[in-house]
């Protein structure tokens, strides 16, 4: 059976799809009842019309103890373009149950770029046999990738691309498209060389097809061009893409020689992924993959619960120093909560802004005391409002003035607290070449708890709250 029978491009059956594009509940236990039943046919059939993309999805549907036998049954059905597809984990357990020959069967399918996404998490010695079991060409291809720190240009980079002289003509080029079957299939330009192989200019398909035969393609490329240095970090690969609706770019080594190429399919995954990291390492969930092993999960969030629980002990010993004033009026024990609660909220509201704005290169040196300004006029404004409504909740609750005005003013000194401290930790972060979406959260609780408590407890303190001190 042809690639095109077994992955047809066209949508899978509507039957088998919900109106968000997902695999229906019913279909997937209808699979793998099948499966259950050893009625590897049934199963079969039904798959084979979906898209690689969603029999990814059906794997990693499926529970772990019926994956080995949902894969057996459709096993023809589990190529390159299916692995490529699917969450890391999954994947990864799916490879280790193959053979390197069969590995590198798969492999040798794929494009570079996809071909090293499975090769590159296996272990040191698995790989080894892999890259011994694919042909040179392929094997020297993927060595280059793998020889490129994780999750860098010359890892995201394809091989497989059209160069030429540009001494050429428009008839040269479409002459070495025809006439030679090994060259990539999939391009949306080409890429114009020196005798060094540098880079000097790119042309659309567009162009050469309109263009008359004699004319040189120098003459028709553009000179102006985006080049990704192979040892860029993908998140700004990412952003150069998103700056310069980029369709494709071409990947330079050091010496500015043409190594590769980054197309904007890639670009899609790696916009979805670190936007989905950022948010994940603010809250400490780690990967946040549901496939990941239930061990793995615990132990990356156990740690960061545990460093949560030390800044916690931090807030918990300001709480201390002022135990008298509580235990004269305990009413502000119940009330400092929520001091440091709002704190909290704007700290994070604040902090998830920066955090953006660091990764997408919207904040720089060149508008930061800018967005610092910004940020704490924003909280004086929150803080302030707030603090006049809570404030005056309390009066009419609780009929004191004094409990009134201090509970309103510990409101808006912490939340400019939670302000500076949700745009100045992330930046310094950053300074540092420290992940600012990796430990900012905890710094901006400690602030926000800490000096919450200190602010509203210590006010209560100086105004002689009634039962106070």
């Amino acid at each position: 059976m042809s690639e095109t029978e077994l992955h047809p491009e066209s949508k899978p059956p509507e039957s088998e799809l919900d109106e968000d594009d997902r695999l229906k509940p019913e279909f997937v236990s209808a699979v793998l009842e099948a499966v259950a039943a050893g009625d590897a046919e049934t199963a079969r059939m039904r798959v084979a019309p979906l898209h690689p993309a969603d029999i990814a999805d059906l794997v990693e549907l499926t529970p772990a103890d019926l994956r080995p036998l949902l894969v057996a049954a459709i096993s023809d059905l589990i190529d390159g373009d299916v692995l490529a597809e699917m969450n890391d984990w999954v994947r990864e357990a799916l490879v280790d149950a193959l053979t390197a020959t069969q590995v590198a069967d798969i492999a040798a399918e794929l494009d570079t770029d996809d071909a090293v996404a499975i090769i590159e998490d296996m272990d040191l010695e698995d790989q080894r046999e892999v890259l011994r079991a694919l042909d040179p060409d392929d094997r020297a291809a993927i060595e280059e990738a793998l020889s490129y720190p994780e999750e860098t240009a010359g890892r995201l980079m394809q091989r497989e691309l059209i160069a030429v002289p540009e001494h050429w003509t428009v008839g040269d080029v479409l002459d070495y498209l025809r006439g030679h079957e090994e060259l990539a299939t999939d391009f949306w330009e080409i890429f114009v060389v020196d005798p060094a192989h540098h880079p000097v200019g790119t042309c659309a398909l567009s162009w050469i097809l309109r263009t008359p035969r004699a004319v040189l393609i120098s003459d028709v490329m553009k000179r102006e061009q985006t080049l990704i240095p192979a040892d860029m970090d993908q998140e700004e690969v990412a952003l150069r893409f998103q700056k310069y609706a980029l369709i494709s770019a071409a990947v330079i080594d050091s010496s500015g020689r043409l190594v590769g190429m980054i197309t904007v399919d890639d670009i899609v995954h790696i916009i979805s992924e670190e936007a989905g990291e950022d948010i994940l390492r603010l809250s400490g969930a780690g990967d946040g993959d549901i496939n990941e092993p239930v061990l793995t999960t615990v132990r990356t969030r156990l740690i960061w619960l545990v460093v949560n629980l030390g800044t916690a002990m931090v807030a918990a010993s300001v709480v201390n120093l002022f135990d008298r004033v509580i235990a004269g009026y305990a009413l502000l024990a119940a009330l400092m909560g929520i001091v440091s609660g709002m704190g909290g909220n704007a700290g994070t509201q604040t902090l998830a802004v920066v955090v953006r704005a660091l990764a997408t290169n919207q904040l720089t040196e060149s508008n930061m005391t800018r967005t610092v300004l910004r940020e704490v006029r924003i909280a004086a404004v929150n803080g302030l409002s707030l603090g006049v409504l809570i404030g005056l909740g309390t009066l009419v609750i609780f009929h004191n003035p004094t409990l009134s005005f201090v509970f309103g003013l510990a409101i808006l000194i912490n939340n400019l607290i939670a302000g500076l401290a949700g745009v100045l930790i992330p930046l310094t972060m950053d300074r540092l070449r420290i992940d600012p979406a990796i430990s900012s959260a905890v710094f901006v609780t400690l602030m926000t708890d800490s000096l919450g408590f200190f602010a509203f407890l210590g006010l209560a303190t100086l105004f002689r709250v009634h039962g106070a001190g």
